[in-house]
This record gives C-alpha cells, structure tokens and sequence, in this order.
C-alpha cells in the first residue's frame, strides 16, 4: 500500500470516529492542568518539539522533571502565577475517539469562563483534591454543570497518592459530591480516583489501587455514550446568508444560507419563517454546492424555498408544524461576564442565533447563591461572574427555545451597544429560573418597544 493511500486510509478512519466535547474545572492548584497536561502527553498527543520547550521551561524554574500543566498554561503571565486565567482549548484524538477539550480556570472570580468552556460541553471533569475533599468551588463548578444541563459528569478525586492511594479516602469524597449532584439534577456521575502527576488511573491503570475496577479517565472518556443527538430535536435554522448569484446560468436563484442548528431538513418539508410566520415548502436542499435530498444538523447547507418570500438574515426556519412563538418578552437564567455591572434599566443588545435586537433589562428579580443555590432577592445589579435570573423586553419578536428543550436556540447574548463587547450569556428559562414570572411591561424611553 502506497503512502498516500495508507494517510487517505488513516484520515477516513479518524473522520469516523466521534467527537466528544469537554471541560476541565476544578479549584486552585487542583491539578486540572496536570490531568490535562497528562492526557495530552500519556495519550501520545504531544508534539516532539512541544514537550521539549515544556522540559526547558520545566528546568528554567527548578524543576528536574517536565511540568506537564505546561502544555495548557500557556500564557507567559499564567505561568509565572502559576494559575489557569483565560479557557485554554485543545483538540487530540485517540484510535477510538476525537475531542476538544476546554481548560478552564479555578478561581472564583473566574466562574464566568467555566461557563463559557462548559457552555457547548457534553461532558465535565470536575477535580478535587483527596486531602481537602469536596469545597465551596467543587459544589460552584457541579452547579455551573447543571445549570448549562452538561449531561456527563467526572469527579476525578486528584492527588490520592497524597493521601496513601486510601480507598475510604475516595470513597467519602465520591459519596459527599454524588449526593450534592443529584440534587441539582446532575444526571451522571462517574468517580474515579486519580494521581495526574504520577499518571495512576490518567490513562493507564493504577498499579497502587488495586481496590479499583473501574475505567481510567480516558477509558471513560472514549466510550462514554454522546446520549444527545442534534438530529433528534426538531429542526431549527437560523438563516445567516441569502445568496443571490448575478449569472445568465441561475437567474432566479434564491438559496438561504446558514448552519442546521437542530434537526433534520428533507425537500418537501413545510416550513414555517420566524419572526413571520410566513410559510413556504422545501424546494432544494444544497451541500457544499450539491443538491441532495436530506441534510441534518451541524451541517451547513443552502435552503432553497418554492416560494419567493422576504427573507433575511436572523430569520428562524422550523417546521411548520413546530410550537414555536416569538415574543418580545423573555425571562431567563444568566451569568454576567463582564465588568460593569448588569442592571435593570440598561439597554442592550441581544444576539439569539444569527439575529441581533435592541433590548431593555426590564428586572433583575434574583441573584443565585451557587455555594447552596439559595436566591438572593432583588440584587439591584449583576457583577462579574455572577448567575442570576433576569425579565428581558426585545424591540422585536425572537423565536427563543427552552434552553432545556436545545442549549442552541436557548441560549442567546447580550451586548454593549457602545463598543460590541459582551456582557453576558443567557439561557432562556435556565435550570434556576421562575418559569411563571410575569411577562415585563413595555418599557419607556427613546428605545420605544
């Protein structure tokens, strides 16, 4: 066999292999890093060249062997401190399986990029340290996993060879977190006991746990069942781009551009256009430039309609069949990521899929208290980091779906008008939030809606 054929081989076998997105949280010094830094390297996903500069860096600080937190710390002034700041992304594979994986950071003040790591995760590695167990930021990080409904989580108890590699050491630890899981709503957990820096249970089996049987974290991670098929929910697609090509050859083409966000689409599906309500039938379904006859989500594909209808980008297609309402009025669960404060009063701008509005913060009617999920009631302001509940008016109708029903068109976000940054992520309704709040009222002022 010809060496091209042998990588031709080798690259469809990998394009059939699934795809497992994950986070890593943990408090400071939990050695989320390490664990990392181990699947990368134990895993024989590191480059020559990188763990060379990892071994020099190593030896620039002291150290005789290879910190392997190196190879996600990679930020000199995250180095220096010794912390994970910002979401560190990587992407490796295995013979059974490809992933990216989202690092995110302990800190407390960090609980905003745990929800931007976790936020499109299918499953959470939550570390704690043996020789302090489960603590305020493990019960924060279960919390963040179930409020954006991560459907599998790992407790890896970390550092057991600390604390003699003792079973009823783990398995206290495993007993208390379980437990706070479930209440939450958590719908799996999976313990394993771990020592990332000398590698037990990482990759290959501990030979100083003999007591247990269970997988390694990259066993698990390779074989745990990705339970959510995007094919199952109904079909959703925001439009991103109309295409309209100026040529003798398609005088009439009208194809509507964007990701399938949900769902399955077919030629001669009725659909429905949102905010509209305007109907029409599928006439031509293109991927890639190529006609076919189906196309399913995360696909990308042009959606031709038998119908000339006025259609822009931001407009939602769904079956017309589907219980989909638009409103202007949206209560949801929100974690503020920005500086400045959220309060009510402030105008914004709200981006759901492809479509950006106009909105007002109508209420902030509580602040969530992640240590013990009590509610804090009428906060006046969302900080930074802060998860909270809040009544939103939009100057237009927005197709929003149950972020429990698809964290895609669930979930949505909100926008400085002044200057485009981001100041916090929603999910409509959320796992927190009241479902029977009261609709807002129209709102007063120059940004009449």
């Amino acid at each position: 066999m010809s060496t091209t054929a042998g990588a031709g081989h080798a690259a469809e076998a990998l394009a059939a292999t699934s795809l497992l997105r994950f986070a890593t949280a943990g408090s400071v010094d939990d050695g989320k890093s390490t664990l990392v830094g181990r699947l990368l390297h134990d895993s024989k996903s590191v480059l020559s060249d990188q763990l060379e500069a990892v071994s020099r860096a190593s030896q620039a600080r002291g150290q005789e062997a290879p910190d392997l937190a190196l190879l996600t710390d990679g930020l000199r002034a995250e180095r220096e401190q010794g912390i994970t700041i910002d979401v560190a992304y990587r992407y490796f594979a295995t013979p059974r399986r490809r992933f990216i994986l989202a690092d995110t950071p302990g800190h407390v003040q960090y609980t905003r990029n745990m929800v931007t790591g976790a936020s499109t995760a299918e499953l959470a590695v939550v570390l704690v340290d043996a020789r302090n167990g489960v603590v305020e930021q493990t019960r924060r990080h279960a919390a963040v996993a179930a409020l954006l409904r991560v459907p599998h989580v790992v407790l890896a108890v970390n550092k057991m060879d600390l604390v003699g590699y003792a079973e009823d050491v783990f398995a206290a630890i495993a007993d208390e977190f379980s437990r706070y899981a479930t209440s939450l709503g958590v719908p799996e957990v999976t313990a394993v006991p771990i020592s990332a820096l000398e590698g037990d249970n990482v990759v290959a089996p501990s030979a100083h746990m003999d007591w247990y049987s269970g997988p390694t974290v990259l066993e698990h991670l390779e074989t745990v069942p990705v339970t959510h098929d995007p094919t199952d929910d109904p079909a959703r697609f925001p439009v991103q781009y109309v295409i309209r090509p100026q040529s003798a050859e398609h005088p009439d083409y009208r194809g509507y551009a964007g990701q399938l966000a949900s769902g399955v689409l077919r030629v001669g599906d009725r659909v429905t256009v949102h905010p509209s309500g305007r109907s029409s039938t599928v006439a031509a379904l293109d991927v890639l430039g190529r006609p076919v006859d189906v196309a399913w989500a995360p696909q990308s594909i042009t959606v031709r309609l038998a119908d000339d209808l006025d259609i822009s980008r931001g407009d939602l297609l769904a079956p017309a069949d589907a219980s989909v309402r638009p409103s202007q009025d949206l209560t949801a669960t929100v974690c503020h990521l920005h500086d400045r404060p959220l309060r009510p009063g402030d105008r914004v701008l709200l981006k759901h899929t492809t479509r950006t509005v106009k909105a007002l913060v109508k209420e902030i009617p509580s602040r969530l208290t992640l240590a013990d999920l009590s509610q804090h009631p009428e906060p006046g302001e969302l900080a930074a980091n802060d998860i909270g509940r809040v009544v939103l008016r939009t100057a237009e109708p927005l197709p929003v779906d149950a972020y429990t029903d698809s964290r895609r068109t669930g979930s949505f976000l909100l926008i400085d008008p002044a200057d485009g940054s981001t100041l916090t992520a929603g999910m409509a309704g959320g796992a927190f939030a009241d479902a029977d709040a009261p609709a807002a009222e129209a709102p007063d002022g120059d940004w009449d809606f």
